[in-house]
Order: structure tokens, then sequence, then C-alpha cells
């Protein structure tokens, strides 16, 4: 019997005899199969095209298994930046690492390249320097965790610190925690000009948000990634600092504070912040209060 379609003549529709219907049914999953596999690739493709737009150096865990997202953003440390990384990856909880090199110039890009091929890294690059804040907003369209906080690539702020901050987030107590360098000792910051200056931006910026902290300068501000990722950030420099300080407050979100450890360096060992981001951070107060 040939394996043909003949019309049924009763209704005018086609009947199709078994051997024909075997032979069909082979055919198509042959072409399902070759239709999945086309796909497969295609989105291999896109991902892969995907990490290169972005500058992306290492893989990605997949999003329901990070449970908290680190942003390190960098430039110009080539001698911490690499230990700064591997401390955070020793932190006994499954995480993001996303480095933002901001248009380094010395040997920090090439240091950055060792950390390719890590599955829990991510390394982002600005082609010129564009600032902090500008390195955050990258590197927050990057986060994936449930909870996302910033990271200084100097040692300035111990990484061990960072469970510590988040517990209120994980414990559902808060939205929003800040790591304050004074809450328990101000003295380890052992510059009366930086204290002085910290007091008098923290005290201003509370008078006009309403909020009680003792550290608004701080790096270590950690939030619920869904909540940050509805915050538009404009400041490309320091003046993240007040400003997401202020849009909180406009949302009337309510900033927890926890103690934290600091070891401050001075300017010749390369702190960045100056009198200019001083200013800018009064007006960024003013601005983005109203």
């Amino acid at each position: 019997m040939s394996n043909t379609i003949t019309p049924r003549p009763s209704h005018g529709k086609a009947s199709v005899s078994p051997p024909a219907r075997r032979a069909l049914c082979e055919h198509l999953d042959d072409v399902i199969g070759r239709m999945q596999h086309d796909l497969d690739s295609a989105a291999s493709l896109v991902a892969q095209a995907v990490g290169e737009v972005g500058g992306e150096v290492g893989g990605q865990v997949a999003v329901d298994e990070v449970e908290l997202t680190v942003v390190i953003p960098v430039y110009n440390e080539p001698v911490t930046v690499l230990e700064i990384v591997d401390r955070v990856r020793a932190l006994p909880i499954s995480k993001q690492v996303v480095v933002v090199d901001d248009g380094s110039t010395d040997g920090t890009t090439q240091a950055l390249e060792q950390l390719s091929g890590l599955p829990d890294v991510v390394v982002l690059k600005h082609t010129v320097n564009r600032g902090k804040g500008a390195a955050l907003q990258t590197g927050f369209e990057y986060a994936q965790g449930r909870f996302v906080i910033v990271q200084d690539a100097d040692l300035e702020y111990n990484p061990l610190d960072i469970l510590r901050v988040i517990a209120p987030l994980q414990a559902g107590q808060s939205d929003v925690v800040y790591g304050s360098r004074y809450l328990d000792n101000a003295k380890q910051d052992p510059s009366w000009l930086h204290r002085l200056g910290n007091w008098g931006l923290t005290t201003f910026s509370n008078l006009l948000t309403g909020h009680r902290l003792t550290d608004m300068e701080t790096c270590y501000k950690a939030f619920r990634r869904d909540l940050l990722q509805q915050i538009r950030i404009e400041q490309d420099r320091f003046g993240f600092e007040p400003e997401i300080t202020a849009k909180l407050a406009q949302r009337r979100v309510t900033i927890r504070e926890v103690g934290i450890s600091y070891t401050c360096r001075s300017r010749e060992e390369g702190k960045k912040i100056g009198w200019r981001d001083l200013f800018n951070a009064i007006y960024c107060i003013v601005r983005y209060r109203f």
C-alpha cells in the first residue's frame, strides 16, 4: 500500500493511512527537533552578544539563586581591587559581584582581566572616567540579587561588615540600611576635618529630609533591589550619596543604620573626594529634597 492521502467521498476531507501517518509524524518530529536546536543556538548567540555589548567579563549565576549583588565602582585602584573582590567572594552568601571599571588609566583594567571566567563576577567598563555615581548607575542595571550593596575598592571598608549591614534587609525589618562609621566609634576616622565635614553634611541632610542619620556619606548603602531600581539616579560623581538619601525621603522610606568599621586613608594614599564634592553635596541635598 502506498503512502498516499485520498479524499473521503462522503465528507470531502482527507484520510491518512497508518503508514503515511507514521511517516508524517517522524518527519514532523525531525523538523521540530531541528527547530529547537536552531532556537537554542540563536538564544546562545543573543546572550553572547548582550554580554559583549555590555562589556561583560565572567559569568552570571541564575537570578533565583542570588541573595545579594555587590556593586564595586573602581577607578585607578590596581593594588586593592583584586583583594576586595576576593574578600567579597569569600562571604558565605549567594552573591553576584559587579565591578565597574570607570575609565581607569593605570593597571586596574589589566588587573581586572584576571577575573575573567569567574561565574559570580561581572566586570563592566566605561571607556572614559565618568564618576562614582555613573559607575553605580551602570552596576545597578546589572544587579540580579534580592538586595544590592555598594562596596568601594580602596579597602577603607571591610567586606566582613556587609553581612551585618544587610541583616535587617534579610529579616524584613527595613528596606534600606546604611553602614555608619560614627554610630559606635567616631574616633576610628582620625581626620577631624573629615569628621566635621561629614557631620555638617549629615546634619544638613537630616534637617531637610527628616532622616536621623549619623553618616549620610557612607559607602555602605544597602537596598532592596526592587526599590533601588525604581529610583532614577542623576548625579555622576559623589553627589550620589545626598541624592539617593533625599529621594528616599521623598518616598518616605526609613533608613536604618548599623555600625561598621572604617580605616581612613589620606589623599596621598589615593582618597579622591575633595572640597568641590562638598559644595556639590550641599547643592544636591537642596535640589533633590524638594
